[in-house]
């Protein structure tokens, strides 16, 4: 993470923050980009996601990132399960 990206936030109250807060590594979707992203960090008030794949993370305010719904689970399960198939196919996983 690259700290002068990051931007001062407002206060969140400590009860907030932690009924808010997914825990890292969950698969959530920032509902203001809307995108899918695995959760990074909770730092300076802001959640910090990168993109399923791996790439660049970005921030979202923690009011707008809520963990996926069944049906959006169980799709981003499928297309993971059909990358490792065509990674697999080409060799590049054993």
């Amino acid at each position: 993470m690259n700290s002068e990206k990051r931007q001062e936030a407002p206060h969140l109250g400590r009860a907030e923050s932690e009924t808010t807060r997914l825990p890292v590594g969950r698969l959530a979707y920032d509902t203001r980009r809307e995108r899918r992203g695995i959760v990074m960090d909770h730092q300076d008030g802001f959640v910090w996601l990168r993109p399923e794949g791996g790439g660049t993370e970005w921030t979202a305010r923690p009011g707008d990132v809520r963990p996926l719904n069944v049906r959006e689970a169980a799709e981003a399960l499928m297309w993971a399960r059909v990358a490792r198939a065509n990674a697999r196919s080409r060799g590049e996983v054993l």
